[in-house]
């Protein structure tokens, strides 16, 4: 006499439908997806509101060395690149769901409600007061911050150094300097004078090339309301 060999699979379905039917099975599916919509749904709410918050009790002995940052190292990277670092609450980017994810995975680990995110970002992708690669953070304290999770795409390769005159004033005044003494340099001897006046020649010029280059740099600045990166890095405001 032959016997069937077993399914595996056949007899979990009727383990499975001996206890529940397919109706309680949707349901209890459906209660399974809604708990965890309504669990996102209420971290998102979190990052949005961007409520204040010095610190955050996570367990030292899990937190990652590697993510740990302090407000000097995220200072300095602001200025370098001219970005921002403020409350989420002005974020007005999508916050992808690796995010919602990894601070749900973080309170479960330190069983703990996290609150106080920041953002490090461009200027452009914040909802800032009218005064390419988002970071998020969460305060530890004693200016320090975990980094929880970092999306987009990564920055220009060349925009700390197209950045860099907009650091401080003497950044600024030195590339108009320079900037005016190549725009100078550039124009032949003897263009405007003869070339026994070169030297008078290329003074006027220089001095002419400054206040140009200058003059439209100011308008930049001023009217368009533009500060320094020292300045701006956690300012709320568009034209601090």
């Amino acid at each position: 006499m032959m016997f069937a060999r077993t399914n595996l699979k056949t007899q979990l379905n009727k383990a499975k439908f001996k206890t529940t039917s397919n109706d309680d099975i949707l349901k209890q599916f459906q209660r399974v997806l809604n708990d965890v919509d309504a669990r996102n749904n209420e971290i998102l709410e979190k990052v949005n509101s961007g409520n204040a918050s010095g610190h955050n009790d996570f367990v030292f002995d899990k937190m990652k060395s590697s993510e740990i940052y302090h407000i000097d190292q995220i200072e300095k990277i602001c200025v370098d690149y001219r970005l921002r670092f403020l409350d989420s609450k002005y974020f007005k980017g999508k916050l992808p769901y690796e995010a919602i994810s990894k601070i749900k995975t973080l309170e479960e680990e330190h069983e703990t409600s996290l609150s106080g995110f920041k953002i490090m970002a461009p200027s452009k992708l914040f909802k800032l007061e009218n005064a390419d690669d988002p970071l998020l953070f969460a305060p530890i304290g004693n200016d320090y911050y975990y980094l929880i999770h970092k999306w987009g795409n990564d920055l220009n390769p060349f925009r700390k150094v197209m950045m860099w005159p907009f650091k401080t004033l003497e950044n600024f005044m030195f590339f108009v300097l320079f900037s005016s003494l190549l725009f100078t340099a550039l124009v032949p001897n003897g263009f405007f004078m003869s070339e026994d006046h070169a030297t008078m020649e290329f003074i006027l010029l220089f001095i002419f090339m400054f206040k140009w280059i200058a003059g439209i740099a100011l308008y930049y600045g001023f009217a368009k309301g533009k500060n320094f990166n020292t300045a701006i890095w956690r300012s709320k405001y568009y034209n601090a």
